[in-house]
């Protein structure tokens, strides 16, 4: 018998928290951070980190784990929540993944096998260096010379990754995005359901901006100040994160208020339109589209445990 997982994920601000804490009451299950900024800590405001009120009891794993000068990549998300999902089963109850990392996802789902190449230091030093000296965009443009198709899937300012699928191509002569298909038609060990929340992208748009307000009225400039005064920095995978490197620039007089919080607003936006890209790509994805539920979320909550039990995930 596979073992029961259920997915939440969905574009960014699309409302996967407060769904999630929901659905795990109702299945008896304990929830798995699946992003990348929420780990660490201090990181609260910008990474829109659910509370220890909105939790509402609910256990949370990746939230908190990390320093912000630690670095998290999908090798290590994969490990921690394989961990902690032996863990929940333990207990009798079922693990939810949640959140918008969609390569953090499918490393689960399909139990992509990352063991097949050794980091190579001196080379991803090269890289880091390149990118401090000639920019993000000139490392992304060496990926692609070598990976086209990983170029359009990964944003340059994602400089970890880029890094990754450059450091890839020189130890085995493949690109990483070919890899990587070829994982994802593997059948996945799990008996699962694969949600994606999702909203009219103009609403969606509208909810992004309104967030970023919030955020700022929350203190998200002065959570980056006092993260900057601990010596944080700029060319940590941490800081590079939205809603730090941009607020980081107005701090360090690179770009005026009001520039940052427009190029904020328009990378968040970007940002969501990535995410929903790569879903649509995804097999097995079951979409839940706020508007066809009236915006009811009593009525998507239904609908999903309904689909979960029809998978037999659930009784």
């Amino acid at each position: 018998m596979k073992r029961p997982l259920i997915i939440l994920t969905g574009p960014t601000a699309v409302g996967k928290t407060e769904l999630s804490i929901s659905l795990a009451k109702a299945v008896n299950g304990e929830i798995i951070s699946a992003d990348s900024m929420q780990v660490y800590k201090y990181m609260d405001i910008g990474s829109a980190k659910v509370t220890k009120e909105e939790m509402d009891g609910v256990k949370h794993y990746l939230i908190d784990e990390l320093e912000p000068d630690e670095e998290f990549n999908v090798v290590k998300f994969q490990q921690y929540a394989k961990r902690y999902m032996k863990e929940i089963y333990d207990k009798g109850k079922i693990p939810i993944l949640v959140g918008g990392t969609g390569f953090y996802i499918q490393a689960i789902l399909y139990d992509i096998d990352f063991t097949d190449t050794m980091e190579d230091s001196a080379y991803r030093s090269e890289l880091e260096a390149l990118s401090l000296e000639k920019g993000a965009k000139y490392i992304h443009n060496m990926l692609r010379e070598v990976d086209e198709a990983s170029a359009c899937q990964i944003h340059y300012n994602n400089i970890k990754r880029v890094i990754r699928a450059l450091e890839y191509y020189k130890q085995t002569g493949q690109c990483i995005s070919k890899h990587n298909e070829e994982q994802r038609t593997k059948e996945s060990p799990y008996q699962f359901a694969y949600f994606v929340l999702n909203d009219d992208r103009l609403v969606l748009y509208d909810r992004i901006n309104t967030r970023i307000d919030q955020m700022l009225s929350n203190g998200l400039i002065q959570e980056v100040q006092t993260l900057k005064e601990k010596g944080y920095t700029k060319d940590m995978v941490s800081m590079q994160g939205l809603g730090y490197k941009e607020i980081l620039s107005y701090l360090d007089e690179e770009l005026s208020f009001e520039e940052a919080i427009y190029i904020l607003k328009r990378d968040t936006r970007h940002f969501a339109k990535r995410q929903l890209t790569w879903f649509k790509r995804e097999s097995d994805v079951i979409w839940l589209n706020l508007p066809e539920f009236a915006y009811n979320k009593e009525m998507v909550l239904t609908q999903m445990r309904n689909l979960i039990q029809e998978k037999n995930i659930i009784k």
